[in-house]
């Protein structure tokens, strides 16, 4: 039995839950998710809990059980609480800036990098050199925030770029001048 399927997924008051058609649709105060179910898993639904079960003990089954536990659980929590992806610029000149629904991003660049703000995703600058991005989606503000991050990937040497505020950059030694 998986460890993370077996556990039941807490309901808080406020959520809803609807299931039809192996689709699972979450509304909360934050938004409505919904969710295509696999064939594999089973949903026992009750007003308080979720309990997420497989059908049989085949390898596509027991892969299926952990996961549709976590995207469920992702999806209440999200509507919930929401989630949060914080990223740093580090370098000369480097800096963001929120105008409308785009983000402007200088990034040494000979032009300014304009990135379209998906629906359902906030994004919050300060000091021009930290960025957070918020939503209700965890699958689509990881995305956001890659994607964000792809523009300037951080490099090994001065350590320059877009990186995730909790990343660590691996750094590299420079030249060494002949003797």
């Amino acid at each position: 039995m998986s460890r993370i399927g077996k556990l039941p997924i807490e309901v808080p008051k406020g959520v809803k839950i609807g299931f039809t058609d192996s689709v699972l649709s979450v509304q909360g105060p934050n938004g409505n998710l919904t969710r295509q179910i696999m064939a594999n898993v089973t949903l026992d639904i009750t007003e308080s809990a979720i309990v997420v079960s497989r059908i049989d003990e085949t390898n596509q089954s027991r892969a299926a059980h952990g996961l549709t536990r976590t995207l469920i659980n992702n999806m209440v929590v999200g509507v919930t609480k929401g989630f949060q992806t914080n990223l740093e610029i580090n370098g000369v000149g480097y800096r963001a800036e929120v105008k409308g629904n785009e983000l402007v991003l200088s990034l040494g660049y000979s032009h300014p990098v304009n990135f379209l703000i998906p629906g359902g995703i906030s994004i919050d600058v300060e000091k021009m050199t930290k960025l957070s991005v918020k939503g209700f989606d965890k699958e689509l503000v990881g995305q956001t925030a890659a994607k964000i991050r792809s523009f300037r990937s951080p490099e090994p040497y001065k350590g320059k770029g877009i990186k995730y505020a909790d990343e660590t950059i691996l750094r590299k030694a420079g030249k060494t001048g002949k003797k």
